[in-house]
């Protein structure tokens, strides 16, 4: 068990934390004469570590989750949600938005899609729920910075959420709230052509490519971010608005990742800094869960598609989800880490 042990410490620290492209990058910086301890050695060690990190990690995950996203177009996807009812159907559309794009803004048209088509409206949110707030790839990230604890916890939350968020929303019978255009949409079934593995993989590829240069910048951004946060704000700083001392914390978290517009590549960076600073844990993710689900270029786009009661219900779920699990998380930091 010990060596077992040993193997999974060394694979979380030195494949998916990639500790040795720290140490190698602080060499680097020691070789140009300036100090990783320092603040602008620090800020630089940082930058390109976790720049090259997350995407490295970015550019494997998207092909693997792209390949397996290859089986499930918005019609396949589509017929398998039509296939279940009721509590089953919101559980399966919940972990179809695992393995469909990273960030919420590229998740709403295929909830138009699937509206469309007529599957019921609390399905559909769930997916639009899932989608950005949790995905494979947020598993193996989260595994990189927080260990494999909280990322099976947070994956497990943000799936409970989706699920009884969604189960929510149909329950009160909100289908008027959807947009006329959307309510008297037809989809069209196009058959699906048997793509072989040169198929799938040449998807693949294109997805890497395509969303790469689109979260790129933002992942740039937050790891600036994260830079700043980590080497030029004082830890008494972030400890006293967003440490154990203020019971607040959770919600301004929540309420900051408003703003932002990124998914949870960009969101990452500036996470890992705010931990390291003496931030709770529940507020950390309470963070990254606002940005991916509630920020605000993903409500503008939202509102084209429903009325604002439906708009206004959906937030108000997610901010009060959001919330439970930040505080959640808050309780049991010491258990997990």
């Amino acid at each position: 068990m010990e060596i077992i042990r040993k193997i999974w410490e060394i694979f979380q620290e030195e494949v998916l934390g990639m500790k040795w492209l720290g140490r190698l990058i602080g060499r680097a910086v020691e070789a140009c004469g300036l100090d990783p301890a320092g603040r602008v050695g620090g800020s630089i060690q940082f930058f390109f570590y976790d720049t090259i990190k997350i995407l490295v990690l970015l550019d494997v995950l998207i092909l693997i989750i792209s390949y397996i996203q290859s089986y499930f177009p918005p019609e396949r996807s589509r017929r398998i949600l039509g296939r279940f009812h009721g509590l089953g159907a919101n559980c399966t559309a919940a972990l179809l938005g695992t393995v469909t794009p990273f960030c919420s803004c590229s998740s709403i048209p295929l909830f138009i899609g699937f509206t469309s088509a007529g599957l019921p409206l609390g399905v559909t949110f769930s997916f639009l729920i899932s989608s950005p707030m949790v995905d494979l790839g947020s598993l193996v990230l989260l595994m990189s910075i927080f260990g494999w604890k909280v990322a099976i916890v947070y994956v497990v939350l943000g799936l409970v959420i989706a699920v009884l968020g969604g189960t929510v929303i149909e329950k009160l019978h909100l289908e008027e709230q959807v947009e006329e255009f959307i309510r008297n949409g037809h989809a069209i079934d196009v058959p699906q052509e048997e793509l072989h593995f040169k198929d799938r993989m040449r998807y693949a590829w294109g997805q890497v490519r395509s969303t790469a240069r689109k979260v790129a910048p933002y992942v740039l951004i937050g790891v600036g971010i994260g830079a700043v946060i980590h080497n030029w704000i004082p830890e008494e700083f972030i400890v006293k608005i967003l440490g154990t001392g203020n019971p607040f914390g959770v919600i301004i978290a929540t309420i900051a990742g408003v703003p932002m517009y990124a998914d949870i590549f960009g969101t990452i960076p500036i996470a890992e800094a705010l931990l390291a600073k003496g931030a709770q844990l529940g507020v950390v993710l309470a963070f990254m869960m606002g940005v991916t689900t509630l920020s605000l270029p993903s409500m503008v786009m939202l509102r084209k598609a429903v009325k604002p009661k439906l708009l206004g219900i959906f937030a108000a779920i997610c901010t009060v989800g959001i919330l439970v699990v930040g505080y959640f998380f808050n309780a049991i930091q010491p258990i997990l880490m």
